[in-house]
């Protein structure tokens, strides 16, 4: 079966067409730095490697060439289906859905708990609904894979009733990430999933870790939404609630624009005042930008941070997993972080650092230490087998 992923994030597009039965890509595609001078639609379809320059385009303007590509190479007869990543489903999702208006509604429902990244998901949504109407839709949620999580992880510290009556509760995300980094670190540690403690760590310009226990989510750095956690490219990650009240007094911003500051204007791009992209940063940093390089510092300190707390949750750690477009790119990020853990005995192996994990297992570790993997994360595969297996059951109904 052939299944289009479109995978929609608050400034990117990825895009794949995959044979779930072989498992072969047919076509792929990446619209990154979305509502930038230097936003870019890159794609292959077989042998055929493009790319466009789309100045300040966003994301409805670059899925419609990217169906328009699709069209033009004559794949859209074959395609029995679409799959999207959707951000958050709160409690409603436990797992990949097929969509309807209930679920569009359900959705929409939890925009304000994913402002950065629901909008996205719905406009590929209704752009395929608009476009390839005749197909079934599956939507994927990044939430559904942290439901494992114990109460003592996911209960905020607040009055009980918010939880009950309003849902205010940790939700976690990047689970579709997160699930196929860990399943692809047991096969490269040749081990079962099931006997495995690992800390993965999706790092891009959204980042979060997760303790995954024998295969299961048992605590995440991200929260009610996407805000909470490390520091990303836009976003804040942790900052002390008060922060609100203070900025609220002292400056008279209303709630209105602190959640767009502590969303949009915060995180990397807030500290460096350069960009939200660490490729960007870094390079600002390497030509003396101090701004830069106090952004490197404070991203990488909290991710150790969490990276040792999220041990506690595992009671050991087998195996630390770099995945994202930081993690696995960036040689620079996985040794200032490594070089900050040796508390849980990690240590660099520089030469195979700067080869990515390339042709050594995805090992960036020296011998005898808990190992360190980069992982190139596979989110498309993951979307694609959910929806094949969606519509198979819908099919047999």
């Amino acid at each position: 079966m052939k299944i289009l992923v479109l995978n929609c994030g608050s400034s990117s597009v990825k895009f794949a067409v995959i044979d779930t039965s072989n498992g072969r890509e047919i076509a792929s595609g990446l619209g990154e730095r979305l509502g930038s001078r230097e936003a870019r639609l890159r794609w292959n379809i077989g042998d055929d490697s493009q790319s466009r320059d789309m100045p300040q385009a966003r994301h409805t303007a670059v899925l419609r060439t990217v169906v328009a590509e699709l069209e033009a190479a004559n794949l859209l007869a074959d395609i029995a289906g679409l799959g999207h990543r959707v951000v958050h489903g709160g409690e409603k999702f436990t797992s990949s859905a097929i969509i309807d208006e209930d679920v569009i509604g359900a959705i929409e429902a939890c925009v304000p708990l994913g402002p950065l990244h629901n909008p996205a998901n719905l406009e590929g949504i209704r752009l395929g609904r608009e476009l390839l109407g005749k197909l079934p839709q599956v939507a994927v949620f990044d939430t559904s894979f942290h439901q494992s999580m114990p109460p003592r992880a996911w209960l905020y510290p607040v009055p009980y009733d918010l939880y009950e009556q309003h849902g205010v509760r940790r939700y976690g995300f990047h689970g579709t990430s997160h699930r196929f980094v860990a399943g692809r670190a047991a096969e490269l540690l040749g081990r079962p999933i099931e006997d495995l403690a690992l800390v993965t760590a999706h790092l891009g310009n959204g980042c979060s870790a997760a303790a995954v226990l024998g295969g299961r989510s048992v605590d995440t750095t991200m929260g009610l939404t996407p805000l909470e956690g490390l520091v990303m490219g836009t976003r804040s990650g942790d900052v002390d609630p008060a922060l609100h009240g203070y900025l609220g007094q002292h400056l008279g911003w209303d709630l209105d624009r602190i959640t767009q500051v502590l969303n949009k204007k915060s995180g990397l791009l807030g500290i460096s005042g350069v960009s939200n992209d660490m490729r960007t940063v870094l390079e600002a940093a390497e030509s003396g930008n101090h701004r830069a390089s106090l952004a490197i510092d404070v991203f990488v300190y909290r991710l150790a941070k969490a990276i040792a707390a999220l041990s506690v949750a595992l009671g050991r750690l087998d195996a630390l997993v770099f995945t994202g477009g930081v993690g696995e790119n960036s040689a620079d990020i996985r040794s200032r972080t490594l070089g900050l853990l040796g508390v849980l005995g990690l240590r660099e192996d520089p030469r195979l650092n700067a080869n990515h994990g390339r042709n050594s297992g995805g090992h960036i570790s020296t011998d005898g230490t808990p190992p360190a993997l980069v992982v190139p994360t596979n989110e498309e595969w993951m979307i694609a087998l959910d929806t094949a297996e969606l519509i198979d059951d819908s099919a047999a109904t």
